[in-house]
């Protein structure tokens, strides 16, 4: 899931070139060129909070195994048949093209809420990180409904990771982006090992045992949501929903020589999205057996989701290794690309300013834990809000002539700030946030439809207010 630095590889491979011109043929790269870099970016620290939580969302193993395999399936065809389509078609990132849509002013509006998701998303990491760290001080883990932090030691691992991620990221990308893709491959050998280890932990010798670890679900744990069939279905198209129908991946598919190249996207769900989740999964399902966790249970209290000791308990030292490398391959892109947003809107600060601001923003907020141990239903927020500007460019695309408006308006027209496209969005949003809230329905299962509303009222709105 932590395909937040594909864009800087690609770039360093390029040279960095191109931001604002479409990507020349010398430039393009093949399908295969895309399949490692995929799966080695979606192995990474938020598979070891993603899996568990499954698990405390009282999934069954049909739900779980099958909904995964449909859910993610959806995704690899958004990417393929939308983003990478486009992509091929126009090779511009999404932020030039949204700006030839949108007008500068609102692109900023954007990259504004584009680098505070950012930040959020990379705390929830150094806390990732912060779990493994603490073992060898004997640290009190933070538990499933924990929001504060729990104690001096965990406020000052997390402050100390934060601050060498954030020194880090601060230096320049091409290091960071050869150090993560030489962490990447131990990475994913890490997951396979401990679901291995799991499994002879909890004893399976069949399929039917391996089953039988999920086998007709449950009750949620307290204050989590129940997890149903399509829970998962939905949940794990859209994990990644700001990046495929949201449109953000465009910034790696320029790349591309056509767009079959979006199958490759398949490799990061199936090795990430599919057997990392699995995997983790099963280190709780380990933990979830211990006299701790029972005896949590039996206080009706939540066991808490904690990945370092888990991956510990599995595979030793080389499991601390793991989480802190998957955390931090995580957090110091994603910090790196929220500075650059904020760059956007603070041009006269230097990147390694902004991004020691962005990493200060997440540092903060690593040291709550609500943000890791709610990340089902922060994914989903932060999908929900990006995606439905993907829409935007995806109706354009593909329905301008039918419905007789000009493309990239705002460029045409000169424009900062095209208000079609800010009403599309505002009244999309709304509607269907507070359907979410009013009527309790999961945050995935609106955002679909409030992106193709989007994506319709834009069309609308471009009619009515565009003059030739």
């Amino acid at each position: 899931m932590s395909q937040y630095n594909i864009e800087e590889d690609v770039e360093e491979i390029a040279g960095g070139e191109f931001e604002r011109t479409p990507v020349p043929q010398s430039k393009l790269k093949g399908w295969k060129s895309f399949i490692g870099m995929y799966a080695g970016e979606h192995a990474a620290g938020t598979e070891f909070m993603i899996g568990p939580l499954f698990l405390t969302a009282g999934v069954s193993a049909f739900d779980l195994i099958v909904g995964l395999l449909l859910g993610n399936l959806l995704a690899v065809l958004s990417w393929r048949f939308l983003t990478a389509e486009i992509a091929v078609k126009n090779r511009l990132t999404l932020y030039y093209q949204l700006e030839k849509i949108c007008g500068k002013k609102l692109v900023t509006g954007y990259n504004l809420a584009n680098g505070i998701l950012f930040c959020f998303l990379a705390g929830s990491m150094i806390t990732v990180s912060a779990t493994a760290v603490g073992i060898p001080f004997n640290m009190p883990m933070p538990k499933l409904d924990d929001t504060l932090p729990n104690g001096m030691t965990w406020i000052i691992i997390v402050i100390v990771i934060g601050a060498v991620i954030s020194v880090i990221a601060a230096r320049g990308y091409d290091t960071v982006t050869k150090a993560a893709n030489w962490m990447s491959p131990i990475i994913v050998l890490a997951f396979v090992a401990c679901g291995i280890v799991a499994l002879g932990q909890l004893g399976v010798e069949s399929f039917s045992d391996f089953w039988d670890i999920w086998g007709e679900g449950g009750e949620p744990f307290p204050g989590q949501t129940k997890f149903t069939f399509w829970h998962v279905v939905i949940w794990s198209w859209f994990a990644n929903g700001a990046m495929h129908i949201g449109m953000s991946d465009l910034s790696v598919f320029r790349f591309a020589k056509k767009a079959k190249a979006g199958w490759a996207t398949a490799a990061g769900m199936y090795v990430g999205h599919y057997m990392a989740w699995i995997a983790a999964a099963l280190l709780y399902a380990v933990y979830l057996k211990s006299p701790e966790a029972q005896a949590f249970l039996s206080t009706n209290s939540a066991p808490p989701v904690a990945p370092g000791p888990m991956a510990y308990n599995a595979i030793g030292v080389f499991g601390i290794i793991a989480v802190v490398l998957a955390g931090w391959t995580t957090a110091n892109p994603t910090i790196y690309r929220a500075g650059l947003a904020f760059q956007a809107i603070l041009p006269k600060l230097s990147t390694a300013k902004v991004t020691i601001l962005a990493g200060t923003v997440a540092t903060i907020a690593g040291l709550f834990p609500a943000f890791a141990m709610k990340l089902l239903g922060f994914v989903a927020l932060y999908g929900f809000i990006l995606a439905p500007f993907g829409a935007i460019i995806v109706f354009e695309h593909f329905y301008h002539k039918k419905v007789g408006i000009i493309k990239n308006y705002a460029e045409h027209a000169n424009l900062a700030f095209n208000k079609s496209v800010f009403l599309a969005w505002a009244v999309s949003f709304g509607i269907f946030y507070f359907i979410s809230i009013q009527f309790d329905v999961f945050l995935s299962f609106v955002t679909l439809p409030a992106w193709l509303l989007c994506g319709i009222l834009f069309l609308f709105f471009s009619k009515k207010f565009q003059k030739r």
